[in-house]
């Protein structure tokens, strides 16, 4: 290491440093998707990301999601995929996929990829604990017609028993929760992970909610990215049709948390290797930060 190169170490290590004091025993949960978790030199860093905050004293949770995963094996299983606003409908068949992929494929592989570079990470579902419960999502039709359409074993969280993620995080271990809920009988439920991730930072009253995105975060008509940005003007680009689509669960979601007390939300870029690091220990972080009116 030269002397500049040691020098920009040093200013980095220094900037961290408040950020280290002010977030040392907080909650950050991390829902984590899109390229971060497909690209393998980004599933390394987004995995040291999580151990140095674990190191320094920050209590990471991770939930998950794994959309292109499913869609991939429902393929191969000849099942078809359906979207009902965005939600995949999910009958039996397709039930018994999701769970075999996020419950088994994908949590695992996070788990082993967070051990593997020097943490404790350990796989949950919401089904374990009693961790996510809900019930069946019924998802009302526009127009103003009368029935209710049925996409499946969709559900709708009604608690978060957070028992389980303090005991996990409090034995030094890294909480990673795959979207799937139980209700009363037993019944599995498949749910969005940005709702998941939102119940959790919600149930936990987390310092912080990052969504990991495949987009530099909310961008405005220009197409350039909104570093901030109050509930108030999100409902302003919605009603604009600047945010549409994909883009639209992950803004409620961050709406509602920090409506219900999460601290802050940040929608980042988790193309950018370190994204998580950079947004929790650099003063001008990256993505747009989303806060409640007032």
């Amino acid at each position: 290491m030269n002397k500049s190169q040691a020098e920009t170490t040093a200013q980095v290590l220094t900037e961290a440093l408040p950020y280290i004091r002010k977030f040392q025993g907080q909650t950050v949960v991390i829902k984590y998707g899109g390229n971060a978790m497909t690209e393998e030199a980004l599933k390394h860093s987004f995995a040291r990301d999580v151990i140095l905050m674990k190191l320094v004293g920050i209590n990471p949770i991770i939930v998950h999601g794994g959309g292109p995963q499913i869609g991939l094996l429902l393929e191969k299983l000849n099942i078809e995929s359906r979207f009902v606003n965005g939600m995949r409908v999910t009958d039996s068949a397709t039930m018994d996929v999701v769970q075999m992929v996020l419950g088994g494929l994908v949590n695992q592989e996070i788990v082993s990829l967070i051990n593997t570079n020097g943490g404790r990470a350990v796989g949950i579902t919401g089904k374990d604990g009693n961790l996510i419960q809900a019930h069946k999502l019924e998802m009302e039709p526009e127009l103003n017609a009368s029935e209710i359409i049925d996409i499946g074993h969709v559900g709708e969280i009604t608690h978060v028993n957070t028992e389980i993620l303090r005991t996990l995080t409090e034995s030094e271990f890294v909480p990673v929760i795959a979207p799937i809920g139980v209700g009363k009988d037993g019944q599995s439920f498949n749910i969005n992970a940005d709702i998941v991730a939102g119940k959790v930072a919600e149930s936990l009253q987390a310092e912080k909610l990052l969504l990991l995105t495949n987009t530099p975060g909310i961008l405005d008509q220009q197409g350039d990215t909104i570093s901030e940005i109050s509930k108030a003007g999100v409902e302003q680009l919605i009603h604009e049709g600047v945010i549409t689509e994909g883009m639209l669960p992950k803004v409620q979601c961050a709406l509602d948390a920090v409506s219900a007390g999460v601290h802050s939300t940040q929608i980042i870029d988790g193309r950018v290797p370190h994204a998580v690091l950079l947004e929790v220990f650099t003063a001008t972080g990256i993505g747009t930060q989303i806060f409640a009116d007032g």
